[in-house]
């Protein structure tokens, strides 16, 4: 999250529930419905079979890559291999090295032990490859897949993986697995069946959206069922030593709650492959975890890790004045961020019975001054979430037309009638000059007496039974205490009972899971394709039960315009689809949005080497960039490592 002082490295928990959610194949968003888009040259075939069998897939256009590509794109595929990757987390402990389980609190990049059938790249959009497969095949009505694994992939214990794996690894997915794999995968995959001992089928549920299929079931990570039955642990226990997978790294050395570090498989079967060259360069990567943002930006200062990626405006703005950086020892960067903004946002909880009108969470969402917060706290560096497809050409504007109106026709009597009379809600600019906008108060305290909420003698909002309007922000970071404090001023300010609960990270994670908040900051993670994982964020059937749907919305017209969504077949469809669904979200003030950043702050030892392009959809510190073998020995006669 942008200033909550972490890097933002996907959590292994999360980066594995949102393969069956927003995030379907790493950088490929969740699929899209629609028959197979158009190949580059030779990429499919129709066999004697029927089917078509192909090493890749898009959604819409050509893939990037042939079947004959030396490597992609944007790696160095002469970089060196050798030397370690080290950077810091401090968002929280670890007790655990399984990602797939909701018992303990995993380390970050768990997942990196696994792969999965089909890759996806950051300079495409839709596009999967075969990694574990060899090819896979399909008929034109997609209702079922069959993979074929490569003849040599191994497990990091040196036995072979089959088709047998790849069975057990979805069956207790689905059984047993993160609520997200239990939700999704019975709604896509019907029944899967092995072959022979490369070979695994998956019948899909022929209520499943068409372009969700194949990305969905080639997206599962595969692990080995022999090293899970040999630990003697239930799928769901907690554990440090991790299942065996075929990735490119195995744990190095873990101690709970203060670093993990990862090395190098040297017998890493995949090698070879035209879809590994240029990545995976480091010999071992160093996660060191520190109890605050401040002790962790010491430890980098003194070279304990060598790698930062900083996400506090305050920091980036004020304490990279250090000797390291000003004899150039250490690299200040900004790189381009071309993705979707994070949708970083004050959540509310809709399950309260204070937020039940929108009346009330309008007025919520007037109070906090973006403007007076970027210019007094961020040095400007931001700009504002305001819609759910931020930075996108997929972000509704102004009052709907054309076929998005005609498509929002279709449920006009599900969804309120601010859809069709008023703007793409978003708050009006606020005075940069004062935390508190009268303008602003003005609204918001108009919106709050329609919906009941009237002065009384004391001075707060109270309602027709006495109650008042209790509204507590729950934080576990001390640093972000400077950003909630004068929205929760504000809001005293105008009647509203107002407060900040500071809790330590892991309470601030069970009470979330337990919906047991009234506002939280957490954030929506939207793809370029959504498809079916928008039901776990927005979907009524998710508001209970689903990690990611955090305000617990359950609103009719949103599950109908999800569907519709899901059900498109061109990109135009897509985009009109999504733009209205962006609307009424925007429309159900399910949050407050923060802010964003398009660059990525970087600082680094002068050790590290990136592409000379870089991805729009990646940074790719841990995936392609490399070490200077004669920088970091300069570095080393230096004694500034």
């Amino acid at each position: 999250m942008q200033d909550r002082s972490e890097a933002r490295v996907v959590s292994a928990n999360e980066d594995h529930a949102r393969r069956w959610g927003a995030l379907t194949l790493p950088l490929a968003g969740a699929a899209l419905v629609l028959a197979l888009g158009t190949f580059a040259s030779d990429a499919q075939e129709v066999g004697e079979d029927g089917l078509i069998h192909t090493y890749g897939i898009s959604t819409f256009g050509e893939l990037r890559y042939g079947p004959d590509s030396p490597h992609l794109d944007y790696v160095n595929p002469d970089a060196p291999q050798g030397g370690e990757m080290s950077f810091s987390w401090s968002s929280g402990s670890f007790d655990s090295m399984h990602p797939y389980s909701r018992i303990g609190r995993p380390a970050v990049l768990s997942s990196i032990f696994f792969e999965a059938m089909l890759e996806g790249t950051a300079d495409e959009i839709g596009s999967a490859y075969c990694l574990l497969c060899e090819e896979f095949a399909y008929p034109e009505d997609r209702s079922y897949v069959i993979f074929t694994l490569r003849d040599n992939v191994t497990f990091s214990d040196g036995t072979p993986m089959t088709a047998q794996d790849v069975m057990f690894s979805y069956e207790i997915l689905r059984d047993e697995g993160l609520p997200s794999f239990r939700a999704n995968i019975p709604n896509t995959i019907a029944s899967a069946e092995v072959l022979d001992d490369r070979r695994i089928r998956f019948d899909f549920n022929p209520d499943s959206p068409l372009r969700d299929r194949i990305q969905s079931a080639g997206g599962l990570p595969v692990f080995s069922q022999a090293s899970h039955e040999a630990s003697g642990l239930s799928f769901e226990d907690s554990r440090l030593e991790p299942l065996v997978g075929s990735g490119p790294y195995v744990l190095g050395e873990v101690e709970p709650g203060q670093r993990v570090v990862y090395t190098r498989n040297r017998d890493y079967w995949g090698e070879d492959l035209w879809i590994t060259q240029g990545r995976n360069n480091f010999d071992s990567i160093r996660i060191e975890y520190y109890g605050d943002s401040l002790a962790a930006f010491e430890g980098f200062t003194a070279g304990n890790y060598l790698f930062r990626q900083e996400s506090s405006s305050q920091a980036w703005a004020n304490n990279y004045d250090f000797p390291a950086l000003e004899d150039g020892t250490v690299i200040q960067e900004e790189l381009p961020d071309g993705t979707i903004a994070s949708g970083q946002s004050f959540m509310i909880n809709l399950r309260r019975p204070q937020f039940q009108d929108v009346r009330v969470r309008r007025a919520l969402a007037h109070m906090f001054n973006f403007e007076w917060t970027n210019e007094t706290l961020f040095y400007g560096l931001y700009s504002p979430v305001v819609s759910f497809w931020e930075n996108t050409w997929m972000e509704a504007e102004g009052l709907p037309e054309g076929e998005e109106l005609a498509l929002l026709e279709q449920f006009r009597d599900q969804l309120p009638e601010t859809v069709f009379t008023e703007e793409a809600f978003t708050v009006p600019e606020s005075s940069p000059e004062r935390a508190l906008d009268r303008r602003q108060s003005r609204r918001a305290l108009a919106l709050l007496e329609e919906a009941g909420w009237v002065p009384s003698d004391d001075g707060l909002l109270r309602n027709e039974a006495g109650q008042t309007l209790d509204v507590e922000f729950l934080n576990s970071s001390p640093l972000f205490d400077r950003i909630i404090n004068p929205y929760v001023e504000n809001l005293r300010a105008i009647g509203v009972n107002a407060s900040m609960s500071r809790v330590d990270n892991a309470q601030e994670q069970q009470r979330q899971r337990d919906a047991d908040f009234d506002m939280i900051t957490d954030h929506f993670a939207m793809g370029y394709e959504p498809g079916s994982g928008l039901r776990q964020y927005f979907g009524s059937l998710g508001a209970d039960e689903s990690l990611f749907n955090v305000p617990g919305l359950a609103d009719e017209g949103v599950d109908a315009l999800i569907e519709a969504v899901i059900a498109t077949e061109t990109r135009e469809e897509l985009d009109v689809a999504v733009r209205a669904l962006d609307r009424v979200l925007r429309d159900r003030v399910i949050r407050v949005g923060q802010w964003y950043n398009d660059s990525h702050w970087v600082a680094y030892y002068d050790l590290y080497r990136y592409p000379e392009e870089l991805p729009p959809y990646s940074l790719g510190f841990l995936d392609f960039w490399w070490v200077d073998p004669e920088a970091e020995q300069a570095l080393r006669d230096a004694g500034a490592i």
